[in-house]
């Protein structure tokens, strides 16, 4: 009789753990389940437009339109005043004919590119203020005002006709780059030429503006 008694307390012991691990077993199913739901729920502090902003400093870029040829960085930093923005924080776009299409203005931050959209609202309703990415702003050459451009040059022209037609300027005749771009009704041919200093550059500016090369009037700007 003990045996039997023995025998049947072990069957429901067994049954009883086996219930338990079936439902232990069903809790383990289901917790992925339950935390994969979770995991999937977006986050409420991720920010909407975190894709332009540099991760590592918070750096936020915007473009600007409505500028002129005549628009000067200066022009931007004072009509700026108070968006922590400097000169070094500027790059001007140009088109292929090197007309200035707009400037890329690099903010320190999310707040100073807001008090930069509204410093535009109240003194420069002329210019209009559009997000960008650190990409474009990598990809866009700044010449700091060290670089002019030489706008007219005759066909015939050579380096060697260049370089006297800026005789008494202080510049680096390695950068010379000469191209041709398409203009009305005629193409022009063009020159870049870099110069050690913002100064020198200005120099061959007032000197040489509207000289010749080869009985050709020329063009002389300073690129920023």
């Amino acid at each position: 009789m003990n045996v039997l008694r023995n025998a049947a307390k072990s069957h429901r012991l067994i049954r009883i753990g086996g219930h338990r691990n079936q439902g232990l077993s069903s809790l383990l199913r289901d917790s992925p389940r339950r935390f994969s739901t979770e995991a999937e729920q977006p986050s409420k502090d991720s920010s909407s437009d975190a894709f332009f902003q540099t991760p590592s400093t918070g750096l936020v870029y915007g473009k600007l339109f409505g500028i002129t040829k005549h628009t000067t960085k200066s022009d931007i930093v004072n009509l700026l005043e108070g968006c922590e923005v400097s000169l070094d924080d500027i790059k001007v776009d140009y088109a292929k004919s090197f007309a200035p299409s707009g400037m890329m203005i690099q903010f320190p931050s999310r707040f100073a590119y807001d008090a930069a959209i509204r410093a535009i609202g109240r003194k420069g309703r002329l210019y209009r203020l559009d997000r960008a990415d650190r990409t474009q702003w990598d990809l866009m050459t700044s010449y700091d005002g060290k670089a002019v451009l030489l706008q007219g040059i005759p066909r015939t022209a050579v380096p060697d006709d260049i370089e006297r037609f800026l005789s008494g300027c202080t510049f680096d005749a390695s950068t010379m780059q000469i191209f041709v771009r398409q203009a009305f009704p005629d193409p022009i041919r063009m020159a870049i030429i870099h110069f050690p200093t913002k100064a020198q550059a200005m120099h061959a500016f007032m000197t040489k503006n509207r000289g010749f090369c080869l009985n050709t009037q020329i063009l002389v700007r300073v690129l920023q």
